[in-house]
């Protein structure tokens, strides 16, 4: 599956003051990051605030982003849900929207069975008859997918394209690649490190904010030069530490909100906002490590 590959932001979901879905900052977000040259979008994930949005509005994000992307970038749908059945129809939803591609959690609060992940992800991959990618998050969903796991679902599952893989058995990158699978890593600290035991890319919240540091770590890594890759993943290293230290909702927003000149609201409650303290903290180090410049186009 070499179409999926580079960097594929995992993109927020902004939201309105009143904590509705903001399409028209959703589509500038996107075409920010379409401009600084990345490859793909993992949406409507856990940057995206995946299980606090409703079905609804995750049927009309996959809409909005198959639209801005317009063949430019790949669109990864998620379609994840509490149930089979829910999971099911918003795929069938993203499949008819236009994405290129779907991915799901595994079943998660009822601690699941080998073979109930199996019969979830059937359902799921088989409803959209698209390119499928495991979602390989334990440390939220309680669940890790092994490679005995993967190995039995590669057998039953043949729109089964690869994987997000979040956990921390990063030697796995090795293994799911040797199986033949798109194996992007979920962090995009280690994107580089990553690409040279077999990744195909990273999918992280980061790279929201600053793509042009992950597309300059692909591009170099790709023309063979390693020493500018090396300093390239260095500087977007600190991005990421930044992100985890304020956490990766609200610093996205916030960072995402100060380059573009909008506003892309706060998490959606359980998840914490940023006090104004904490703001204006956060955009105050994000300006020491330059990325709160004028928004990066293709030909910069």
């Amino acid at each position: 599956m070499t179409e999926f590959q580079g960097v594929f932001p995992a993109i927020i979901t902004p939201m309105t003051p009143q904590g509705a879905f903001n399409e028209e900052a959703f589509r500038q977000v996107m075409e920010f990051n379409i401009r600084a040259g990345v490859h793909g979008f993992w949406v409507a994930g856990g940057t995206g605030e995946c299980v606090l949005l409703t079905e609804e509005e995750n049927n009309r994000i996959a809409e909005a982003a198959a639209q801005q992307a317009a063949g430019r970038a790949k669109i990864i749908m998620h379609v994840g849900a509490l149930t089979t059945a829910q999971a099911v129809r918003m795929a069938e939803h993203a499949a008819s929207a236009g994405v290129d591609a779907i991915c799901c959690v595994p079943p998660f609060f009822y601690p699941p069975s080998d073979d109930a992940i199996v019969g979830h992800y059937k359902a799921v991959a088989s409803a959209a008859d698209l390119p499928f990618f495991v979602y390989n998050w334990p440390r939220t969903t309680g669940t890790e997918i092994s490679p005995e796991l993967m190995a039995r679902l590669q057998a039953e599952i043949p729109q089964l394209a690869g994987l997000k893989h979040s956990a921390l058995t990063f030697n796995n990158i090795r293994t799911f690649t040797d199986m033949g699978l798109a194996c992007f890593t979920g962090n995009s600290a280690l994107m580089l490190p990553a690409l040279t035991i077999g990744a195909v890319g990273c999918i992280d919240g980061p790279p929201n904010v600053a793509p042009e540091l992950w597309v300059e770590i692909w591009n170099a890594y790709q023309a063979g030069d390693v020493a500018r890759a090396q300093k390239a993943q260095k500087r977007a290293t600190r991005v990421s530490d930044l992100a985890r230290r304020y956490g990766i909702h609200g610093f996205a927003k916030a960072v995402i909100g100060e380059r573009l000149g909008i506003d892309c609201g706060s998490p959606r409650p359980p998840l914490p906002a940023l006090t104004p303290e904490q703001r204006g903290e956060v955009l105050r180090q994000a300006a020491e490590l330059g990325i709160l410049g004028a928004p990066v186009s293709s030909a910069d």
